[in-house]
């Protein structure tokens, strides 16, 4: 490619279609949409990503025209949000799961501003989803993310995302998987929480001295953490379970 050429309209408009498709995947995607990475610093790891990425990228096969422009930003946007949100879905299997497991423990009170997200969150919810992010850092999610973008500018052409029936079904279907799995996930501790309730209101009605506040709570608390530490690591297997399965999903874009 002769230098005057990168300067031509055409490979212009198609760095900037490129650098809105990797601006989206870093906002919206985990890992990389992380509340402590300032915004001014995601644009700029997204304009070097453009930078490296541009000789792979293919011919620009849209109208250049101001139109033809809007859209082609719009539909780059939409596929980066797209991809986030389907990992995300995977990924707040876990603190779904924490939140339920907070509320069955009496810590649904104790909530703490999550640095991943920038929103309240119980602690519980904060501990896993802290642990999830250093396997999926483990399993190189994020090298993953990146070599999918590669494989994607040959598969989607710059400007050419369409959201299709399938993608917006399985959207849906994602996110009541979403539920399902953190059911299963916090499953053990309720049980554990209902069977300690049936076996507290049978000392009650036994021994009215049983104070519930006193000597139940606490008891209970310290069981589910037993429960937690014991069944953390199919825990974590489960949410990369989850996190492999979003990415050969990602698969039906091409």
């Amino acid at each position: 490619m002769a230098w005057a050429e990168i300067f031509t309209e055409t490979y212009i408009v198609g760095f900037i279609l490129l650098f809105f498709r990797f601006a989206a995947i870093f906002i919206a995607t985990p890992i990389f949409s992380h509340k402590n990475i300032p915004m001014n610093i995601k644009a700029t790891i997204a304009f070097f990503f453009a930078v490296v990425f541009y000789p792979s990228m293919p011919p620009l096969e849209i109208e250049i025209n101001l139109i033809s422009f809007i859209i082609a930003i719009l539909s780059e946007m939409l596929f980066g949000l797209i991809i986030g949100l389907i990992l995300l879905l995977s990924y707040n299997v876990i603190t779904f799961a924490g939140g339920i497991i907070s509320f069955m423990m009496g810590f649904s009170m104790a909530s703490a501003i999550d640095p991943q997200t920038g929103i309240s969150m119980p602690i519980i919810s904060q501990f896993l989803s802290l642990i999830a992010l250093m396997i999926l850092l483990s399993i190189d999610m994020h090298h993953w993310v990146l070599l999918y973008m590669d494989k994607s500018l040959v598969a989607i052409p710059l400007g050419g995302f369409r959201m299709n029936e399938d993608l917006f079904n399985y959207v849906i279907d994602a996110a009541a998987n979403m539920f399902i799995v953190g059911l299963m996930i916090a499953f053990p501790i309720i049980a554990l929480a209902w069977l300690a309730d049936i076996i507290f209101g049978m000392l009650m009605k036994t021994m009215p001295q049983f104070n519930l506040l006193v000597i139940g709570f606490p008891i209970k608390i310290m069981v589910s953490f037993v429960v937690l530490i014991a069944t953390i690591a199919a825990t974590m297997l489960i949410v990369k379970g989850e996190m492999l399965k979003s990415f050969n999903v990602l698969e039906m874009f091409f």
